[in-house]
């Protein structure tokens, strides 16, 4: 019988990965103890190590962006007040 498809949470995939990185047992051990498939062992540890070089380079590029989005917003905040100041004094409001 198949097992229902399960959504882990990011969290305790990160939690095996570190566990297969260290070497903490092998993949059949850890695939036991977690109670996930050994292949999915493998898959989590090799996409923790893909993208760890993101955990400290990509936060720069995400806060400076996040600074544009935030310039943006004020800038269509400022137009949408003054639309609206002259609105209200064009219907006399």
């Amino acid at each position: 019988m198949r097992r229902k498809r399960r959504n882990h949470a990011p969290e305790f995939k990160a939690k095996v990965a570190l566990c297969a990185l260290r070497e903490e047992g092998t993949l059949a051990q850890l695939a036991e103890r977690f109670d996930v498939h050994p292949n999915q062992v493998k898959q989590w540890k090799e996409q923790l190590v893909s993208q760890a070089s993101a955990v400290f380079g990509d936060g720069e590029a995400a806060r400076r962006q996040s600074e544009v989005d935030v310039e943006k917003l004020h800038a269509k905040i400022g137009q949408l007040t003054l639309e609206k100041d002259f609105l209200s004094k064009a219907l006399g409001r």
